[in-house]
């Protein structure tokens, strides 16, 4: 029980406040949505390797068909 005047005051004014500020409070809800989620990925990969091989090396490679087998 408030016996004392500014208790009972500073009740009397945050009963109120808190009864407004509960309505104001967030709501936050996780649903699963009605559809599945579609994903469209248009990629093109293009690889390309480039090798450059010395007039010596060639020359090596042309006389010698043979090496890397």
């Amino acid at each position: 029980m408030i016996t004392s005047r500014p208790a009972f005051a500073f009740a009397a004014m945050v009963a109120p406040m808190s009864l407004f500020m509960s309505g104001c409070m967030p709501t936050v809800r996780i649903e699963a949505p009605d559809r599945p989620i579609e994903i469209n990925l248009n990629v093109k990969i293009d690889q390309e390797v480039r090798v450059r091989l010395d007039k010596d090396v060639e020359d090596l490679i042309t006389s010698n068909p043979d090496l890397f087998k």
